[in-house]
């Protein structure tokens, strides 16, 4: 049984409960204590991160610099005996140094592939929007496809893979806007935010003598992470959220204050996210409230708000929020 507003519903009635819940919640709490140990103070953006692993998805990580970023992607990449590969994005980073280059081997009287630093399970892209369009534009191909095409010929990357990307706002200097086609294809964009004052005073005495991140040690294989993206695939999606999920969507794109609204990929990956999060919870049926709860991360960074609603310093988050609190929730199927 579920409740929507207090109402009791049979959304998850009848539901075969998933085989391995309980090991998903034992693995998801060694790999969140383990980047918790790092990043002081922020459980709400390592929950999400961890949504977006188990979602099958790719992360992006912005704000200002020295809060965070870098070191929880490379927190979470440590915590899983998984090949990670780091990438600095710089503005003369090519699209070959990412993706790989077809080289002449003389001695066979061929092309050899030599692959780039994409092919890893786990890829930290540090400072993304400082490389140039047409080297962020490499990635587009790897994040939706899963593999790279050279001169031809698709090559496959490791599974599970995960891009997860820091970037500093775009009033910074030296930095480039994503495409809109790029920012698409990250699942959710996070802000780290600066600490309260008791976790950056804890920081002091944790981080000061020497690197966090030197004690950090896998907690969890990738095989481990393949069963438990299996059975985030097997949550119970009832057809009210699915189409709760769908119009949620769908209004973003005749919203008044929005040029650009979400594509039918931020519907598959905000129901793909909302089913992680169930299983994060131990339930094996999706909520309302997790689709609400994962509106913003999921939806903003895709919208583009009109001219005016910039000039009335209004934000593409505000009006995602502005949805969600107008959108009715569905009705439940049966009481019990």
């Amino acid at each position: 049984m579920t409740t929507y507003n207090g109402q009791t519903a049979a959304v998850g009635a009848g539901v075969p409960r998933p085989a391995g819940l309980h090991e998903l919640s034992a693995v998801v709490e060694r790999v969140r204590a383990s980047v918790e140990s790092v990043i002081e103070g922020k459980p709400e953006a390592v929950r999400i991160a961890l949504t977006v692993m188990l979602a099958e998805g790719h992360l992006l990580l912005e704000d200002v610099p020295g809060v965070g970023k870098t070191m929880l992607a490379k927190a979470l990449a440590r915590s899983l005996d998984c090949s990670v590969r780091r990438i600095q994005f710089t503005p003369d980073l090519l699209p070959s140094d990412v993706t790989g280059t077809s080289i002449f081997d003389q001695q066979r009287m061929d092309f050899e592939f030599r692959p780039g630093a994409i092919f890893a399970q786990i890829v930290v892209g540090d400072e993304i929007n400082r490389a140039s369009p047409k080297t962020q534009s490499a990635l587009l191909e790897s994040m939706e496809e899963r593999q790279v095409t050279i001169d031809g010929t698709s090559y496959e990357l490791p599974s599970p893979f995960m891009v997860v990307a820091t970037q500093n706002p775009v009033e910074m200097e030296g930095t480039y806007s994503l495409p809109e086609a790029q920012r698409d294809r990250f699942m959710a964009r996070i802000s780290i935010g600066y600490p309260s004052p008791e976790a950056e005073f804890a920081m002091l005495d944790h981080h000061a003598g020497a690197n966090p991140l030197d004690d950090v040690q896998p907690v969890a294989h990738a095989d481990d992470l393949l069963k438990l993206i299996e059975l985030v695939r097997s949550i119970h999606l009832a057809d009210p959220v699915r189409r709760y999920a769908v119009d949620l969507v769908g209004a973003t794109r005749n919203h008044p204050e929005l040029r650009l609204g979400a594509s039918p990929r931020a519907t598959l990956h905000l129901v793909r996210a909302a089913r992680a999060a169930a299983a994060l919870d131990g339930r094996e049926y999706v909520l309302p409230d997790d689709i609400q709860a994962l509106a913003v991360p999921v939806l903003a960074h895709r919208l583009l708000p009109t001219a005016e609603t910039q000039l009335s310093r209004r934000t593409a988050e505000q009006v995602v929020l502005d949805l969600v609190a107008r959108l009715p929730i569905p009705r439940p199927q049966g009481r019990g």
